[in-house]
This record gives C-alpha cells, sequence and structure tokens, in this order.
C-alpha cells in the first residue's frame, strides 16, 4: 500500500497539474508585442542556478565569482525561478534528481552580488518534472505569473531565462495554447532551443511575466543529423502551487 505521504504528494500533483481544460478553438490570437531590453535585463538580473553537492558550503568560491578557491567537482544542477518575496523558487524536477544525501543550493542575487545558500526542497513531482525550494532569505526580485484568467495563445512571444543560454538566445514564440481558468495547468511547448543547465528556467512574456518553467529540449533524429524541433516547459495550477506555499510557511516560520 502507498504511504499516506505517498497519495498526499499523488493528490497534490493531481492539484497542481490537472488533466482537463477548455475548448482551445476558442483561443484568441496572440499579442504579438515583442519583448523589450527592459524585459531580457530583468530576466537576467533574476537568473537562478541550482547546484546539488556534497560540499558543505559554495559561497567563498561564488562571491569571488567563481574564480577563487576549489568549486564542487561533484556539482550537478540546473536553471530556478524565484516565485515569492521570501526565498521560494520553483524548478524542473529532474534538476533534483540526484539530490538525495546531497546539499542543494540555490546561487542568486543578493544585495547586489551573487550568494549562494542551502535550500530546503518543499515539494516534488515526477510526473509534472515539477519541484520548489525554499531559501531563508528575502528575495525581493521575483516573478508573478501571467493571469490565470487570461489566454496564452500560440504564437505568443517568449523569452527564457536559463542559466546556459538565457543570455544570448533569441526571443521565440509559444508553440501550445495554454488556456484561462482556475485549472490553468499545462505541459506546454516554445521554439527556442535549450542546452543542458536551461531545464528549471523560466519561460517569460512580453510583460516580464512567468508563463512556466522549462523542462526538456525535443529533437528529431534522422539518421546521423539531429533538427531542433521544440522544447517542454511545464506551468503548474498557480492558484494550488501559491495555497501550498501558504502552507509550507505556516509550517516552517523563518
Amino acid at each position: 500500500m502507498p504511504s499516506l505521504a505517498r497519495l498526499f504528494s499523488i493528490a497534490l500533483a493531481a492539484m497542481l497539474f490537472p488533466a482537463c481544460g477548455p475548448d482551445l478553438s476558442q483561443a484568441p490570437p496572440p499579442d504579438t508585442t515583442a519583448p523589450t531590453r527592459a524585459i531580457r535585463r530583468l530576466a537576467a538580473s533574476r537568473l537562478t542556478a541550482v547546484v546539488i553537492s556534497s560540499k558543505a558550503e559554495l559561497s567563498p568560491w561564488v562571491e569571488s565569482r567563481f574564480t577563487q578557491g576549489q568549486g564542487p567537482e561533484d556539482a550537478d544542477g540546473g536553471s530556478a525561478v524565484p516565485i515569492a518575496p521570501d526565498g521560494y523558487f520553483i524548478t524542473a524536477d529532474h534538476v533534483l534528481s540526484r539530490s538525495a544525501g546531497r546539499n542543494v543550493f540555490i546561487i542568486h542575487g543578493q544585495e547586489g552580488g551573487l550568494k549562494a545558500a542551502k535550500a530546503r526542497i518543499v515539494w516534488r513531482s515526477s510526473s509534472t518534472d515539477l519541484a520548489v525550494m525554499h531559501i531563508p532569505v528575502a528575495t525581493p526580485n521575483y516573478y508573478t505569473w501571467t493571469p490565470q484568467d487570461q489566454w496564452l495563445p500560440a504564437g505568443t512571444p517568449l523569452i527564457h531565462s536559463g542559466i546556459a543560454t538565457g543570455f544570448r538566445s533569441e526571443p521565440g514564440k509559444l508553440v501550445t495554447t495554454i488556456p484561462p481558468g482556475s485549472h490553468n495547468a499545462a505541459r506546454f511547448k516554445h521554439d527556442i532551443p535549450l542546452e543542458p543547465g536551461d531545464s528549471g528556467g523560466a519561460v517569460i512574456d512580453a510583460r516580464g511575466q512567468l508563463v512556466g518553467v522549462n523542462s526538456a529540449v525535443e529533437f528529431l533524429v534522422p539518421l546521423e543529423t539531429a533538427f531542433f524541433i521544440e522544447s517542454e516547459a511545464n506551468r503548474p495550477n498557480v492558484r494550488a502551487l501559491q495555497r501550498m506555499i501558504e502552507a509550507d510557511r505556516r509550517s516552517n516560520p523563518n
């Protein structure tokens, strides 16, 4: 029989990632406003890395801008996204796949520089490839989600903020329509090529609001040549996600 914790995790995943949705044929045409340089700068300022290592401390290495001291030779990781003013971040679950028995660090801009802080894993879901982490510091420079009552039609311009290509990738567009509503949870696709390290990074609209979280890159491989098709990302049920964070705040007061 599954444990109570396992049953709770399954139920929570169902809330965050329901399968049904509205009729996509009712979607309006996309707003084709392109992201500005200011939005790209905003994304760069919120760029966040996740590093998983057996090391107990990364701060000296990070605060020297990775030039002094010894970095973690056993590092795994990817990207993450700040989603609240009090240290909550969302990432792709597979970024944390080798975190058991090791330390999880979030590297994020703090007080005009980069800081590394040990993170607590709040929630993980392999079925949705989403996870939430917390660090006990203020994070005022965070993303707000696109409204749940708003259509995000295919063709909507996007940028992304992953640690591998977020500084240099060109803008792209949404390939999959995301419908409105309280159950506006979706696995969606966009046409911005990603690289290892971009998993867990933000997918952002032209207004700088968070659409979802990068998950994977899809390639078509005929014979010996790989052709990029599209990238996959995930968006949770935002209201359920916020309720989960509120419950965690009550359970883990600073």
